[in-house]
């Protein structure tokens, strides 16, 4: 393995701008918008695009790997607020899970219909969003807004599976699906 030289100032800008036009362009057209889209967006070249990343595949990847460090630090961050209502920290950070799921989703599935593998929830932005997780949850559960028989490990593939039923909703439906999910994860009322 090499070492890889450091970037100078002004590449370092146009690969920040790349992905940020990339994020933007897969956002609002999916992840088939072309190259050259994300090249007009970032007001640079194409080739400037494919001297970053030499392939689509890898655009692709490098904006879901940016988008996902940047959610597991909003979830650190989201701890760290140790926020005065746990309640709400806890079902907002699960709403912004599932929005952000449905979007990772669809890179998924872009980069492995490109033969593309993609690294596991195991990873170590995965073992961050859920250590995050577990400390919402168990707060919530302290204050009564969750109920107490839940844990992470089966709260994650609720997480999963709304994510994609909310794909393919709606937002009226989408909504209404999360507000369905946050009911079933209050306490039972006597």
């Amino acid at each position: 393995m090499t070492d890889e030289k450091p970037l100078r100032a002004d590449a370092r800008r146009n690969r920040t701008r790349v992905l940020e036009a990339a994020e933007r362009v897969f956002t609002a057209k999916g992840t088939s918008a072309p190259t050259e889209e994300v090249a007009r967006e970032a007001g640079v070249g194409v080739g400037t695009v494919f001297r970053h990343f030499p392939t689509k595949e890898a655009l692709l990847e490098a904006v879901l790997f940016a988008r996902l460090l940047r959610f597991a630090d909003e979830a650190e961050a989201t701890v760290a607020e140790d926020s005065p209502d746990p309640g709400t920290a806890f079902f907002g950070f699960l709403t912004g899970w599932i929005e952000m799921a449905a979007a990772k989703n669809a890179y998924f599935e872009a980069l492995a219909a490109a033969g593309v593998t993609v690294p596991s929830a195991g990873s170590v932005i995965g073992v961050r969003l859920k250590d995050a997780l577990g400390v919402l949850l168990s707060r919530a559960q302290d204050t009564g807004d969750v109920r107490k028989d839940l844990i992470v490990d089966e709260l994650i593939p609720v997480i999963i599976g709304t994510a994609k039923a909310a794909e393919y909703a709606g937002p009226e439906l989408r909504t209404r699906t999360i507000c369905i999910l946050f009911d079933g994860l209050r306490p039972r009322q006597a």
